[in-house]
């Protein structure tokens, strides 16, 4: 039983966290939990939840300009590939006690879903479709309107 959040290695992207959220276990089950400001980093305005993806579909596969995320596979697994314009990661989200924390402006795709395979996202904004960065170079500028040194996302999508 651990009922501390702990940073896990793992993660080649400084800004992307991997967290090891709190466990309790006892005879009637299992409970991992977050809470604002002491395991959250970040108020969610919005959750979604992510099933039934088929066999070879993905997810995602774009960046968004103002919104953090945190994302947990509360059932099954799924891999979640990350790239910053420079940096590229790939990390596998296999157990519910576990969250990946994406800052704005990170590249990311979510693939290889398990069958049984559910991922919970929650949102730091409501949805706002403008805010996407659905176009990977975009992401390749730099806000003064330089290029960034990096090459193309993990995926085959673009």
């Amino acid at each position: 039983m651990s009922s501390e959040v702990r940073l896990l290695d793992g993660c080649k992207i400084p800004a992307v966290r991997l967290y090891e959220l709190p466990l309790i276990r006892d005879p009637r089950g299992s409970l991992s939990y977050a809470q604002y400001d002491e395991t959250l980093p970040f108020l969610p305005r919005r959750y979604f939840i992510v099933f039934d993806v088929g066999e070879g579909q993905t997810r995602g596969g774009h960046a968004h300009r103002t919104v953090h995320q945190l994302l947990i596979c509360v059932k099954g697994s799924c891999q979640v590939s990350l790239d910053d314009g420079k940096i590229r990661d790939q990390i596998s989200l296999d157990r519910p006690e576990v969250a990946l924390y994406i800052p704005p402006k990170i590249w990311a795709t979510q693939q290889r879903f398990s069958r049984d395979g559910v991922l919970m996202v929650l949102a730091s904004e409501v949805y706002d479709p403008d805010e996407y960065i659905r176009d990977y170079d975009e992401l390749l500028v730099t806000d003064d309107g330089r290029p960034k040194t990096g090459d193309r996302p993990l995926t085959s999508d673009h």
